[in-house]
């Protein structure tokens, strides 16, 4: 399935000098011979840090341990590891440890959203379910990294039995994300008995898994692996490649495995200073990953956990690459350029301008060239009134089975049938004044 180098059974030599090309492409040796410290970073790459340079280094990693796989380590380029993507995302530095004033343990407030333990339910329909506390890598940029450095753990199947009853008395969870940690490191049979259970309830309609072992342990997308899931269809998997060189053959292999298998694959990337903020590198990256059949996703801001302010980039910086993509290639081939708000608001979509204007009976708009056009509004447009009945609807609505939610957010706002006029935050001094 998997062609192993020369280069690559002579690093795994330097970890255990009895290995072949077997035991490196075998995930859990991958796992087992992690590089958790400096010298063995050092020996595998034939590098040498300073005095001064390693005690600075020691001093991260008491505080945000290191943990690469030996594949992952084999992609960077030893002849200018301080330049290269991939050190930069796996390997410490020293800068993660100057905390800014906006740094946040839990910049997402993912545990304050947490009704059971495991789950954080923040949008209406749908839920994160932490299944695994394990990585095959710490990435140096994780927006979990209050939890790096934690014991590995994966939870018991009484602990895990809690999310599943919380989803299971929830009706209105349609779709349900496996995340962690990384879920792949769970065994076979663990995650297909989870797998199972979610699939036990019919409002469970979509189960989306996220793991970064098509990129940083091509070797884990093993035949039984897939085989597993798709006894679950449908099963969605959201990777996250940041850079166009973690597309390898291996990974390529892995790739196309799941989605041979039927699995639609999504990618899910964070914008990071010195690693892939260059409109160029972000290009190739979505165009190298559509040819793979994975579908650009998300292209996220960096967040703001703690130690992460060197790799955040402005704004601007990330509406500037979506500028460079849209309509400059595929349309599929254009992530959503996203803020997940700090606080927990959620993923909030950042886009370049390109509505100018507006009128009664005009909208002034501009394409990637800088064309400036307009679109002529209908001149008579009658809106249906909804009343909100919809068991008795005889308008477009007819659908069978549809569910009725309450509005939330600017919807409430645009609803017909609802009476709220504005949306007002309860804490500001206006409404205490009210209050009193």
């Amino acid at each position: 399935m998997f062609t192993v180098s020369d280069r690559s059974v002579k690093l795994a030599r330097r970890l255990d000098p009895s290995a072949d090309s077997s035991d490196w492409s075998d995930w859990r040796w991958q796992c087992v011979h992690a590089i958790r410290d400096i010298s063995t970073f050092e020996r595998m790459l034939g590098i040498r840090f300073t005095s001064d340079e390693r005690k600075h280094l020691e001093e991260t990693i008491a505080v945000f341990p290191l943990s690469i796989t030996p594949y992952y380590l084999s992609l960077i380029d030893p002849n200018d590891f301080k330049n290269d993507p991939i050190f930069k995302q796996s390997f410490c530095s020293t800068q993660e440890l100057r905390l800014s004033p906006y740094d946040m343990a839990d910049p997402l407030a993912e545990d304050k959203d947490s009704p059971v333990p495991l789950v954080t339910h923040r949008y209406p329909d749908r839920v994160l379910f932490h299944i695994s506390n394990v990585c095959a890598m710490y990435c140096r940029h994780c927006t979990r990294k209050r939890k790096v450095g934690d014991r590995d753990h994966i939870p018991s199947k009484a602990e895990i039995q809690k999310g599943l009853d919380y989803i299971k008395n929830t009706p209105t969870i349609r779709d349900v994300l496996l995340s962690g940690g990384d879920p792949f490191l769970l065994s076979d049979d663990y995650l297909d008995w989870i797998l199972t259970e979610l699939r036990k309830n019919d409002h469970v309609e979509v189960i989306r898994i996220g793991t970064r072992t098509p990129v940083v342990l091509p070797y884990r997308i093993t035949d039984d692996l897939v085989q597993m899931l798709r006894k679950h269809h449908p099963v969605w998997i959201n990777t996250h490649f940041n850079h166009p060189r973690e597309i390898t053959k291996s990974a390529r292999t892995a790739l196309a495995t799941l989605a041979d298998a039927g699995i639609p694959l999504g990618n899910q990337s964070v914008l990071l200073a010195g690693v892939n903020d260059c409109p160029r590198i972000m290009k190739v990256l979505v165009q190298k990953l559509v040819r793979n059949r994975v579908r650009p996703y998300y292209l996220y801001q960096c967040d703001l956990s703690e130690g992460l302010s060197h790799f955040r980039t402005p704004v601007g910086k990330g509406i500037e690459i979506i500028e460079s993509l849209i309509g400059h290639t595929s349309g599929f081939c254009v992530p959503t350029y996203v803020i997940d708000a700090p606080g927990g608001g959620g993923k909030i979509p950042i886009m370049p301008n390109y509505l100018i204007s507006w009128s009664t009976n005009k909208v002034v708009l501009r394409n990637y060239e800088g064309v400036i056009t307009t679109y002529k509004e209908p001149d008579s447009y009658e809106s249906i009134f909804c009343d909100r009945n919809c068991g008795d609807c005889k308008l477009q609505l007819n659908l069978a089975g549809a569910d009725e939610q309450e509005p939330i957010g600017v919807e409430k706002l645009l609803a017909d049938y609802n009476p709220s006029i504005a949306l007002v935050p309860e804490d500001t001094e206006r409404m205490s004044r009210r209050e009193e």
